[in-house]
C-alpha cells in the first residue's frame, strides 16, 4: 500500500468515532454514514442510525454517484431535502473527504428524517387557514444494492423522455448515456453491461454509444456545458 492510500485509510478510520457521535447527538432521526468512494459497489465503512437502511459494505446512493462524477470538482452538499422510496423526508448534508493533495475519496453523510416535522408544518398551516407549499423534493434509491441504485437512475431518465430505448431517436439515445455518465453510474464495475441489458441491446453497441456520448461532451460546444 503506498502513502496516499495509507493516509486515505487513516481518515476514514479516524471519522469512525465521529458518525458515532454525530448520530447520538441528534438521536433516533439521524443517520450518518461514511462512505469510501474507492469502492462504490461497497462504499459504507461505518454507519450509525437507520434512517435510510443503510448497512456496512452497502453501496452509495444516486447522491453519492453524483459527487463521484464530479471527481476532484467536488463540492459539500448541504441541507438539501430528499425523500425515501417509502415517501419519507429527509434533510441531508453531504461533506467530501479530501486527502492532502485534495484529491477526493469519500464522503461523511448525515440524514435526518424531518418527515414528522414536515406533517406538522402543513398542520399547523392548515389550522392557520394558509395554504401549505407541498414539500417538493426528489426521490432518491437508498439501498446496499449498487444494482437497485442504477435501475432507479435509468428508469428516471427514461421516464424523463416519456419513451422507451425504442422510441428514442440517436440525439436522445446519446443524451440518454450522458446523462447517466454525468451522474456516475458508468463508474461503477459492471454498469455498461447492466444498462445494456435493461435497454436490450448488446454490450458493444452500449460502449459505442457511451464513448459517441463522451466525445460529444468533450467536443461540443453544447456538451461542454455544465
Amino acid at each position: 500500500m503506498d502513502a496516499r492510500e495509507a493516509e486515505r485509510d487513516t481518515i476514514l478510520r479516524v471519522l469512525v468515532p465521529v458518525v458515532d457521535g454525530i448520530a447520538a447527538t441528534f438521536g433516533p432521526v439521524c443517520e450518518v454514514v461514511l462512505h469510501d468512494y474507492r469502492r462504490p459497489e461497497k462504499s459504507v465503512v461505518a454507519v450509525a442510525g437507520s434512517v435510510t437502511g443503510r448497512t456496512v459494505g452497502g453501496a452509495m446512493s444516486e447522491i453519492g454517484l453524483r459527487v463521484l462524477a464530479r471527481g476532484d470538482e467536488a463540492r459539500d452538499e448541504l441541507n438539501y431535502l430528499t425523500r425515501t422510496g417509502a415517501g419519507g423526508l429527509v434533510k441531508s448534508s453531504t461533506m467530501v473527504l479530501r486527502d492532502s493533495t485534495g484529491a477526493v475519496f469519500g464522503a461523511l453523510c448525515v440524514n435526518v428524517d424531518v418527515t414528522e416535522v414536515d406533517r406538522v408544518q402543513g398542520l399547523l398551516a392548515a389550522l392557520a387557514g394558509t395554504a401549505a407549499e407541498p414539500s417538493r423534493a426528489p426521490v432518491t434509491t437508498f439501498g446496499d444494492d449498487i444494482d437497485s441504485v442504477v435501475d432507479a437512475l435509468l428508469d428516471d431518465h427514461l421516464r424523463r423522455q416519456d419513451q422507451t430505448w425504442p422510441g428514442l431517436d440517436r440525439s436522445r439515445r446519446l443524451a440518454l448515456f450522458r446523462g447517466l455518465d454525468a451522474r456516475g453510474v458508468f463508474a461503477v464495475r459492471g454498469a455498461v453491461e447492466q444498462v445494456a441489458t435493461r435497454l436490450g441491446i448488446s454490450r458493444a453497441s452500449a460502449y459505442n454509444y457511451l464513448a459517441q456520448a463522451r466525445a460529444t461532451t468533450t467536443d461540443s460546444p453544447e456538451g461542454a456545458r455544465p
